[in-house]
C-alpha cells in the first residue's frame, strides 16, 4: 500500500494543467518516492464526477465511486511511496457549464473517496490539496475558458454577477475541510508561480521531496495560456452567431489556429 495519499482535485484554472504536465514530465526522476495517477489515466472516474456534479443523483455518485474502488485496486504496491491522485475534473465541471452554479458537489466526491481510501488502505495517510486563486481574476479566467471551450455566450459582466459566488475558493477550502475528516492543504496560484516549478512546487512539498532532487526536475512550458483579447472576442462573436454545433466548432478551430493556439 502507499505510504500516503494525497487527492488534488483542483481548481480549474488555478494552474493545475502546469501541475499535470511537471509530475508527467519529471515521472522518470520522482518515482522512487512518488506515484501518480494522472487523468489519462483516469478517464471513465473523471466522466463519472463530471456527471455527478452535473446531476446530483446517487447513481451516478455510485458510478463515480465504483471507479475510484478500482482505481485503488488496480495499484501495485507502494509501500515507501506517496500516491498523487491529481485531475480538476475529479471535482467535476467548471462552473458555469449549463446550469452548475459552484463546486458543491466536491465535498460530497472527496468524502466519499476519503472514505474508500480509508478503508482500502487504513495505514496511510490520506491528504487533499486545493489550489487555488484570487477571486477576480479565477472569474476572468473560468469566463474566457467557457467562452474559448464551451458555446457560452453571456458577456463577462454578466458571467461574474451569476457565477460571482463560485469564485470564492478559499470559502469551498473551509468547506472541504469541515466536510472531510483529514489534513486539507492550498495554496494561491499568486504565490505559487513565482517558485522555479511553479504550481507544482507545493505538491511536491507535501510530498517531501528534497532540494537536492527538485534541482534535478525540469520546469514545464506554459500551457492552456488564455489567447489575446481580439482572438476572445472573435470566438465570442462565434458563438453567438454560429448555430450549427459543428460549423461553430470548426470556425473556432480555425480561429484558434491562426492565432497559433491549440
Amino acid at each position: 500500500m502507499p505510504r500516503r495519499i494525497i487527492l488534488h482535485t483542483g481548481f480549474h484554472k488555478t494552474g493545475t494543467t502546469s501541475i499535470t504536465t511537471t509530475l508527467r514530465a519529471n515521472r522518470a526522476a520522482l518515482k522512487t518516492q512518488v506515484a501518480m495517477r494522472l487523468p489519462p489515466q483516469m478517464r471513465e472516474l473523471i466522466s463519472a464526477t463530471r456527471g455527478y456534479s452535473t446531476w446530483r443523483d446517487p447513481l451516478t455518485l455510485m458510478k463515480a465511486e465504483n471507479r475510484f474502488h478500482n482505481l485503488l485496486d488496480a495499484l501495485p504496491s507502494m509501500p515507501r511511496r506517496t500516491l498523487i491522485i491529481t485531475s480538476e475534473e475529479l471535482g467535476g465541471h467548471l462552473p458555469g457549464r449549463g446550469d452548475l452554479m459552484d463546486y458543491s458537489a466536491m465535498p460530497v466526491i472527496l468524502y466519499s473517496f476519503w472514505t474508500i481510501a480509508r478503508e482500502k488502505f487504513p495505514q496511510a495517510g490520506i491528504e487533499i490539496y486545493l489550489s487555488t486563486r484570487n477571486q477576480a481574476d479565477w472569474l476572468v479566467s473560468a469566463y474566457w475558458q467557457h467562452v474559448k471551450s464551451s458555446s457560452m455566450t453571456l458577456d463577462l459582466q454578466a458571467f461574474l454577477e451569476k457565477f460571482h459566488g463560485a469564485g470564492d475558493l478559499t470559502y469551498m477550502v473551509n468547506e472541504i475541510a469541515s466536510r472531510v475528516p483529514c489534513p486539507v492543504h492550498h495554496c494561491a496560484l499568486e504565490d505559487s508561480k513565482h517558485r522555479r516549478l511553479g504550481p507544482v512546487e507545493p505538491l511536491l512539498d507535501l510530498c517531501e521531496i528534497s532540494q537536492t532532487v527538485r534541482d534535478t526536475l525540469q520546469a514545464a512550458p506554459a500551457e492552456n495560456i488564455r489567447p489575446d483579447m481580439a482572438t476572445l472576442l472573435d470566438l465570442l462573436d462565434v458563438n453567438r452567431t454560429v448555430k450549427d454545433p459543428e460549423k461553430r466548432i470548426a470556425t473556432k478551430k480555425a480561429i484558434l489556429a491562426k492565432a497559433n493556439i491549440t
